[in-house]
């Protein structure tokens, strides 16, 4: 996947006159911030380098991800068609830029993010997208949700890991209480990921939500440490993302978990597939999360017949 034309060329044009030196290194900052999910009180994003490292190196990959997640939203809430969304958390706009691909009609979008650096950026790159009105706000979320009336699409990407475990819950009751139809959550796709999706998950049900993806049920995940529900997006490199990384391939797999709960019901998934599909003469092996709650090792081969052809038009993360 990649970025859209308008926002990979307003993208090229910040990185314009940037050192590589200087944006190698602070790409390895951030990075090294985000794996150890460091929270010492300062933002990841603190300065216009760590701005632009974002843009080079993080944006293509997280935009991967959260238009992943909105896809397969749409595929279960076809009549699902936002003019509003909100934003928490926004980063340099990367929600707003997938969910105006992924939904053309979106009008009207409220973007929060509290880091001036990365918002300055933000809104430039926006003043290239789609969507009529556009409205950025320097916002602490975990203080306050500076809005008023609901949203049809709220979101909250790469944003949990960021926050202290004892205010996520607040955090989602309060955007949740902002939704008007939907609330989508993406976190990165690490075994610590997946447990604040379950734990977002679990709120969520409690407050009545129908849950569209990417479980095709209400109960209590089948998955058991030391596996882990996550799913991968294959990401285009352009020749700067690979320098600033010391990448040798033109792509990567951003690993990713999301949650999308609705407070209207989608299309009934029979079973989701958890893994990379494997392969054989005639036949595919999947490993399937299915709408009873349980996980499933299926077999499905030539004599499936049109399910075999199903089959293997699928890839991880599909429905089936």
């Amino acid at each position: 996947m990649e970025l859209p034309i308008p926002l990979r060329q307003a993208v090229d044009q910040a990185l314009e006159g940037v050192a590589l030196a200087e944006l190698t290194q602070a790409a390895t900052i951030l990075s090294e911030r985000y794996r150890g999910e460091t929270r010492d009180g300062a933002l990841h994003l603190s300065g216009d380098l760590a701005a632009k490292a974002y843009l080079a190196t993080r944006l293509p990959a997280t935009y991967a991800a959260v238009r992943d997640a909105m896809a397969k939203l749409a595929d279960l809430r076809p009549d699902f068609q936002p003019k509003s969304l909100l934003d928490a958390g926004s980063g340099p706009g990367t929600v707003l830029w997938a969910a105006a691909d992924c939904w053309p009609d979106l009008a009207d979008a409220i973007l929060l993010e509290s880091s001036g650096a990365i918002r300055k950026w933000g809104e430039t790159l926006a003043a290239s997208a789609s969507v009529k009105q556009v409205k950025w706000q320097s916002a602490d979320i975990l203080r306050e949700l500076p809005i008023e009336g609901s949203r049809d699409l709220v979101c909250l990407a790469y944003v949990l890991s960021e926050l202290p475990a004892d205010r996520r819950d607040k955090l989602v009751d309060d955007l949740w209480s902002l939704t008007a139809d939907t609330l989508l959550i993406v976190e990165p796709g690490t075994p610590k990921g997946w447990e604040r999706i379950l734990a977002a998950r679990k709120r969520l049900i409690g407050h009545g939500a129908h849950i569209i993806a990417p479980c095709p049920h209400r109960q209590a995940c089948p998955v058991e440490p030391p596996d882990w529900c996550h799913f991968a997006r294959r990401v285009a490199r352009s020749r700067l993302h690979r320098l600033a990384k010391g990448g040798d391939v033109p792509w990567e797999d951003e690993k990713f978990i999301y949650l999308a709960a609705s407070r209207h019901e989608g299309q009934a998934a029979k079973a989701r597939i958890l893994a990379p599909p494997r392969t054989g003469k005639g036949h595919l092996d999947l490993k399937l999360c299915c709408a009873d709650g349980t996980l499933s090792e299926r077999t499905v081969s030539k004599r499936d017949g049109a399910l075999f052809k199903q089959a293997r038009r699928c890839d991880w993360g599909d429905t089936i």
